[in-house]
């Protein structure tokens, strides 16, 4: 290894050959794409996309890693290399003539903060695949009643198309991970299934799942009365865990009414 893993920047890199080939055969990136790559470590994954993409953006936090990746790349005109935190930057200004098609390996310390920070961006993306947590991706695509179902599944179904493409082992990174990793596609809606503001609906469903074992009676009992529940065509007896997304958009437009009637 040219770079000693650091834990603060949750560093394990993917030294699996045939796992990098799969994922690029699960992006099966054109000539004409642009894609952007977040977290590219030691450019495994980054040297087989620059065989088969148009233009490649990526952005490493880790300084050390930049020049690395600088010294390795040198003279390649299709790369650019962006120092900065994914968390902070704008993905929409690399947008040029096609919307991005977002990649990586996303750290398992910020990758749900750093998922709705690019759904916030969504209108310049036309596709993302990432590397996760398992945990995180059976989150992302869980449906009512499910364990994993929760804030997460119900803001990135608002959002997003997913689908759960692969799982990787954790002998495929240096170092090994304690847990299990998963590939997600991700697909941004063309047009947003609901016209609610998402931090209308955001604000519905953190309050609904802040204890979520409580009935909908008692954790939406600040924002809607009982007899308000039931007029959403719900049961003020259920869960948080049981309701779709349908129904949380439902809830957010009567809190719109709500607030538009005050």
């Amino acid at each position: 290894m040219n770079h000693q893993p650091r834990k603060r920047f949750g560093q394990n890199f993917l030294r699996d050959e045939a796992v990098v080939f799969n994922i690029v055969a699960a992006i099966a990136p054109r000539a004409d794409d642009h894609l952007v790559e977040i977290g590219p470590g030691q450019g495994a994954l980054t040297r087989i996309l620059l065989a088969e993409c148009g233009h490649l953006d990526v952005v490493e936090l880790d300084r050390d890693l930049v020049d690395l990746l600088m010294r390795k790349f040198a003279g390649n005109q299709k790369l650019r290399i962006h120092s900065g935190d994914a968390l902070k930057f704008d993905f929409c200004s690399l947008v040029e003539d096609v919307k991005l098609r977002i990649v990586g390996n996303l750290p398992y310390n910020i990758s749900t903060p750093l998922l709705f920070r690019l759904f916030e961006q969504a209108a310049c993306i036309k596709d993302m695949h990432f590397m996760l947590q398992k945990e995180v991706v059976d989150r992302l695509c869980a449906h009512p009643g499910e364990k994993h179902y929760g804030r997460l599944s119900i803001m990135a179904q608002y959002y997003c198309r997913m689908d759960k493409l692969m799982e990787v082992y954790p002998e495929s990174f240096f170092p090994k991970p304690k847990v299990i990793s998963s590939v997600v596609r991700l697909v941004p809606h063309a047009e947003r299934p609901f016209d609610i503001p998402p931090e209308i609906l955001n604000r519905v469903v953190v309050a609904a799942f802040t204890q979520r074992r409580k009935t909908l009676r008692n954790s939406l009992g600040n924002l809607f009365s009982e007899d308000e529940i039931r007029d959403a065509n719900l049961d003020p007896n259920a869960r948080a865990e049981m309701l779709g997304l349908c129904d949380y958009a439902r809830l957010a437009q009567l809190y719109l009414k709500n607030k538009a009637d005050i």
